[in-house]
């Protein structure tokens, strides 16, 4: 089940960014996510805050979030190779897809895109944008699975986070 977050669901959404960082210090992961700097609490707290941020449930426990809404971040207009001509009225996005590191393999993160597109068809939004570092190699490899084509990487600090290389991705559901 996925639905809308919580005020509640902070803390649950916190420690997954923080076992993510977590695999990444070990090791097991690459995301470029930098601790204290983001994501963080106040990440997820802004996302509630603008009605933007959904957190998938299994069994009672958040297991996965992302924020879902027509914000194109300002690199996206450095890209001049985007495959279509997008009206902005008709693009969602989504941001900061997570999901539990010790959920691995359930193929959450594949059925929270599903999600992603499903509200994109009701929304009226044929149009499908996202980003992630050049280093998150785990979820270039599932967007592309998912029919998602990267169309340029641009240059970024991203969420105060110096030096990434944001790789642009597109789908158009027609």
């Amino acid at each position: 089940m996925i639905r809308l977050a919580a005020y509640d669901d902070i803390d649950r959404i916190a420690e997954i960014y923080e076992a993510i960082l977590n695999a990444q210090d070990e090791n097991l992961c690459a995301t470029g996510w930098v601790r204290g700097v983001y994501p963080t609490a106040d990440t997820a707290r802004i996302a509630i805050d603008a009605g933007e941020l959904y957190v998938m449930v299994e069994e009672e426990r958040i297991v996965a979030a992302a924020r879902i809404n027509q914000v194109q971040v300002k690199e996206y207009f450095d890209c001049d190779t985007w495959q279509y001509d997008a009206p902005e009225h008709q693009v969602l996005v989504l941001h900061t897809l997570t999901v539990d590191p010790d959920c691995k393999g359930k193929g959450y993160g594949s059925d929270f895109v599903r999600f992603y597109e499903d509200m994109a068809r009701q929304s009226n939004c044929p149009y499908l944008r996202m980003d992630t570092n050049i280093i998150n190699l785990a979820a270039r490899a599932l967007y592309k699975k998912l029919g998602y084509t990267e169309v340029g990487i641009v240059d970024s600090v991203f969420n105060g986070i110096e030096g990434v290389k944001l790789v642009l991705l597109e789908k158009y559901l027609g």
